[in-house]
């Protein structure tokens, strides 16, 4: 009875593992201190993806802080609930997902981004840059 019950978990389980996806709740690292910073929800509609900071999660950060610096139809907007990523679509035949734009509160720009789920969907990486400058970040996927 438990080797049919494990065996149908993994059934279950196998879809995912073939496939990771960035689609999910996801906790965004400190670059410095390596603490976890916020969590960033990434839905998928028309197989286009957007992103959202659902929460602050650093200690003694406002909660009620509005993106002050960013220049768009972002400016001055709370940063909890406020759209991060945007426009971004899978690259046929590719666990990649680039073409849109991901915004870092914290300054007000804008930067190309590519996201790839890396360690089975477990953490994801996301490379904001302009032109051939940018940085990657490692963003682990919250319970």
């Amino acid at each position: 009875m438990r080797y049919r019950i494990a065996a149908l978990l993994l059934a279950l389980a196998a879809p995912a593992w073939a496939n990771p996806t960035p689609v999910g709740r996801w906790h965004t690292i400190d670059d410095d201190t390596k603490e976890v910073k916020s969590e960033v929800v990434i839905t998928e509609q028309d197989g286009v993806l957007t992103g959202r900071v659902e929460k602050l999660l650093r200690k003694g950060a406002d909660p009620n802080r509005r993106c002050t610096a960013c220049t768009d139809d972002r400016k001055d907007q709370p940063i909890v609930g406020l759209e991060i990523i945007r426009g971004v679509r899978q690259v046929p035949g590719k666990a990649v997902w680039e073409g849109g734009t991901i915004l870092d509160p914290e300054n007000g720009k804008t930067y190309h981004v590519r996201l790839t789920p890396v360690e089975g969907g477990a953490k994801l990486e996301v490379r904001g840059s302009i032109l051939f400058i940018g940085r990657t970040q490692t963003w682990v996927r919250a319970n």
